[in-house]
């Protein structure tokens, strides 16, 4: 081999290394930096008061964002309700029976188009699909708008976690008589549980810190939800609206809104990753 360009490839080699290196020093400094804020400002406004209490009026002491805290946790619940079964239900077909069709083909395509449109499209599309006709804007209609983010996120995540069974279990319960989705259901499902569980946790972390639909569809409410048939309290739009006031109050509740945001996204990630390991690991 010519010693130039040996020599040449080294340096390349070093070049995009450095830059590598370089990159993902930045992304984590950008990272701890965004954490380092959060957690020192948030931080001071956690209390009991914070998860048990509403947002009170300007100038009134105390308050909390206990009704957005249910309130997200209703929306996000019943998104998980409609998308995950139809998420999962699309990646099956795509890892078991489309995998090859021209329909797998135009799903797959689909789910990745899905999931690289912006989430305030998502919002637009339900609000002129549900909230519009409805002329109210409804919890609903928050559902429906998390939900069809959610499928996307869940249906290329089982995809790739079914392609990882290794065929031989597939052709070992087919030998035995097994009807296909029986075999799907009892030995695959079995088999990609923890990689299953892992893409509904990625798409759950991945609406939950949304603003953008619900701003259109559920928008916000300072009351205590009782149901989902009107405006809803959530979590991002009550951020959203403390933090553009011109109250330090307010502005002191988005930012332990933000903290609590932020750690539960967190918490998500880091339990997804942890079920995938040790799945990869038995």
């Amino acid at each position: 081999m010519n010693r130039r360009s040996l020599r040449g490839r080294k340096t390349r080699d070093l070049a995009v290394r450095t830059l590598s290196a370089l990159a993902a020093c930045v992304g984590i400094f950008a990272l701890g930096w965004i954490l380092w804020v959060v957690i020192q400002r948030g931080a001071a406004a956690i209390n009991w008061e914070m998860f048990v209490k509403s947002v009170t009026p300007p100038g009134v002491a105390g308050g909390g964002v206990g009704n957005a805290l249910l309130g997200s946790a209703m929306l996000v619940g019943v998104a998980a309700l409609f998308g995950v079964p139809v998420g999962i239900l699309a990646g099956v077909y795509l890892a078991e029976f489309g995998r090859h069709t021209r329909l797998g083909a135009m799903v797959r395509f689909s789910a990745n188009v899905m999931m690289g449109i912006p989430s305030i499209i998502v919002g637009l599309f339900v609000f002129a699909l549900i909230v519009a006709p409805m002329q109210h804007y409804s919890g609903w209609a928050g559902a429906v708008a998390l939900a069809i983010l959610m499928v996307p996120v869940v249906s290329r995540t089982t995809e790739d976690m079914l392609a990882l069974v290794p065929n031989s279990l597939r052709e070992s319960a087919l030998a035995l008589g097994a009807p296909r989705w029986k075999a799907t259901v009892q030995v695959v499902f079995r088999a990609a549980k923890a990689g299953l569980l892992t893409g509904v946790l990625l798409a759950v972390a991945r609406v939950s810190g949304e603003t953008a639909p619900l701003l259109f569809t559920s928008l916000n409410s300072p009351y205590w939800p009782q149901s989902l048939n009107g405006p809803t309290a959530n979590l991002t739009v009550t951020i959203f609206n403390c933090a553009m006031s011109p109250y330090p109050d307010w502005q002191r509740l988005a930012w332990g809104a933000s903290l609590i945001v932020t750690v539960g996204v967190l918490a998500l990630n880091v339990s997804s990753r942890f079920m995938l390991k040790r799945g990869s690991g038995d």
